[in-house]
C-alpha cells in the first residue's frame, strides 16, 4: 500500500531542521552564522483530551523530543480551532488540522459497506476503520517534517495500539513509535496529578463519566458504569440516538438508492457519501435506531463491554445486505458471508495493510457490480426494517414464486428433484440401520 511522500491535504510548510543565529564577536565584526541544532521531532496523533495532552509534556520530558501534533476531522464534530490552540499552548511546535471526512468516507467506510462489515455480527467497525487513516496521515506528516517517529494515545489493553503500530510499521519501518500511556504506567489519579503539575487544563475531564470516540460512522462509549456488563447503559451514555420509547409514534420511511454497492441517494435525491451518512445519522437516530450493547472479544484476549451508537451504519448495512439477497445467487451469498466475516475480523484486528484485505476485496468488488437498486427502510422505535426493494438485476421472478394459477413453475419436476436431493441421506440412514441390526 504505497503512499506518495507528502500529505494529500494542504499542510503548512515544514519546519527547518536547524536555525541560524548571527553572533557578533566584537563591534562591527560579523561572525560566521552559528548553527543551533533543533531537537528531533515526534508527530503525535492528538485528540485534545487528557491522555494526549499529557503525552505532549511527557514526550518532551522523558525523551527530549519536540512534538508536532495532528488532528483529523473525521466527522466527529470537534472544535478543531480550540484543539489547535490547546496543543500549541501545551508546547507543540506545530499543529496540523486535516479535513479527512471525504477520504474516510470514500476510501474506508465505502469498503466496509460493500463488505457488510459487522465484527462479531454487531459492531460496524467505526473506530477501527479510522485508525489506518490516522496512521497514514501520521506517516505523511512525519515525512514532511523530517520527524524521527510518531506517537499515539492508546493503552496496552486495547486494539488501537495494534491498529496504529502495524499500519505505521508497514508504511515506514524506520519510524520510531512511542506509546506514552502504555509506557508510563500511571493510574488515572496519577495522570491527573501530573497534568496539574504541568498546567494541563482538567476542567473538561473532571465531569466525564465515559470515554468516548466518535466519527462519521459511529460513536463508541466505554468506562464508568458500563464496565459492569450486567448493568443497563444509562441514558447519559447516549448522544446520537433518542431512547426508543421516546421516539416518534409514527414511523419514518426512507428509500436508499444504491449504485455499485454504495448508497448514492436518499428518497430520490443524490448525495455524496459524507452528506448521506450525516443525514441518516440524524434521521435514524431520532427514531432510536443505532444503539448497540456488545460484549466484544478484543484482539489482546480481553472480553470488553462496548456500547456504540451507529444509526446510519446499521441502517445502510441492513439495506445493502438485503439488496444483495435480491441480486446475488444463493452460492454467491453463502460464500460472501464468509468473505465479509473475514474482512471484518481483519480490519478489527488491525491488519488493514495486510494483502489479504485487498484479496478479499477482489471478490467483494466483483459481486457489487450488480448491487444497484432501491431499498425502502422503515425507521420505528429503535428498529430499521426493510419493507421493500427493487433492482433491475433482481433474481426474483414472480412467475416462478407465485402460488397463483398463473405460475410458470412446473411442480411435477419437484418429485424427482426431492428424490435425488435426499439420496445421500437416504442411503446413509439405510446403512446405519443395517449396521445396527435394526433393519434394511
Amino acid at each position: 500500500m504505497g503512499i506518495p511522500r507528502g500529505p494529500s491535504a494542504t499542510l503548512p510548510a515544514a519546519r527547518p531542521r536547524a536555525r541560524s543565529s548571527n553572533l557578533f564577536k566584537g563591534k562591527g565584526d560579523l561572525s560566521e552564522p552559528k548553527v543551533i541544532p533543533m531537537k528531533e521531532l515526534i508527530v503525535l496523533a492528538y485528540s485534545g483530551g487528557l491522555d494526549t495532552s499529557v503525552a505532549i509534556k511527557w514526550i518532551q520530558e522523558k525523551y527530549g523530543f519536540d512534538v508536532v501534533t495532528m488532528t483529523l476531522d473525521l466527522g466527529q464534530g470537534s472544535d478543531f480551532k480550540l484543539i489547535e490552540e490547546k496543543a500549541l499552548k501545551l508546547g507543540a511546535v506545530r499543529h496540523y488540522s486535516i479535513d479527512s471526512k471525504e477520504e474516510f468516507a470514500n476510501e474506508y467506510i465505502s469498503r466496509a459497506i460493500k463488505a457488510n462489515a459487522l465484527y462479531e455480527g454487531k459492531y460496524p467497525l467505526s473506530t477501527a476503520l479510522s485508525r489506518p487513516l490516522i496512521s497514514k496521515k501520521l506517516v505523511e506528516i512525519a515525512w514532511k517534517e523530517g520527524a524521527v517517529g510518531v506517537a499515539h494515545g492508546s493503552t496496552g489493553k486495547g486494539n488501537d495500539q495494534v491498529r496504529f503500530e502495524v499500519t505505521v510499521r508497514a508504511l515506514d519501518p524506520s519510524l520510531r513509535i512511542i506509546a506514552p500511556i502504555r509506557e508510563w504506567g500511571l493510574s488515572r489519579h496519577e495522570e491527573m496529578e501530573y497534568a496539574r503539575r504541568h498546567g494541563i487544563p482538567l476542567s473538561e475531564e473532571l465531569g466525564k463519566t465515559f470515554s468516548v470516540d466518535k466519527n462519521l460512522w459511529g460513536r463508541s462509549v466505554e468506562g464508568g458504569p458500563l464496565e459492569d456488563p450486567s448493568v443497563e447503559p444509562p441514558e447519559g451514555a447516549f448522544e446520537w440516538t433518542r431512547a426508543p420509547w421516546d421516539a416518534p409514534d409514527s414511523p419514518a420511511y426512507v428509500e436508499i438508492g444504491f449504485d455499485g454497492g454504495l448508497p448514492v441517494s436518499l428518497n430520490g435525491e443524490r448525495k455524496g457519501l459524507v452528506d448521506l451518512i450525516s443525514e441518516l445519522n440524524a434521521l435514524a437516530g431520532s427514531h432510536g435506531v443505532g444503539r448497540i450493547d456488545h460484549l466484544e472479544d478484543r484482539l489482546v484476549g480481553i472480553k470488553s463491554r462496548e456500547v456504540y451508537e451507529c444509526p446510519a451504519a446499521l441502517t445502510i448495512i441492513e439495506a445493502h445486505e438485503d439488496l444483495e439477497k435480491a441480486v446475488l445467487t444463493r452460492h454467491e451469498l453463502e460464500f460472501k458471508q464468509m468473505v465479509d466475516s473475514a474482512w471484518s475480523r481483519l480490519v478489527y484486528n488491525g491488519l488493514w495493510v495486510d494483502p489479504l484485505r485487498e484479496d478479499l476485496e477482489g471478490f467483494i468488488e466483483r459481486t457489487q457490480e450488480r448491487v444497484s437498486g432501491i431499498v425502502k427502510m422503515k425507521l420505528y422505535k429503535g428498529s430499521a426494517s426493510v419493507v421493500g426493494r427493487s433492482s433491475r438485476f433482481s433474481l426474483y421472478d414472480i412467475g416462478l414464486a407465485t402460488y397463483g394459477v398463473e405460475t410458470t413453475f412446473d411442480q411435477r419436476l419437484s418429485e424427482g428433484f426431492v428424490e435425488i436431493w435426499g439420496l445421500a441421506s437416504k442411503v446413509a440412514n439405510a446403512v446405519r440401520r443395517r449396521a445396527s441390526g435394526t433393519g434394511a
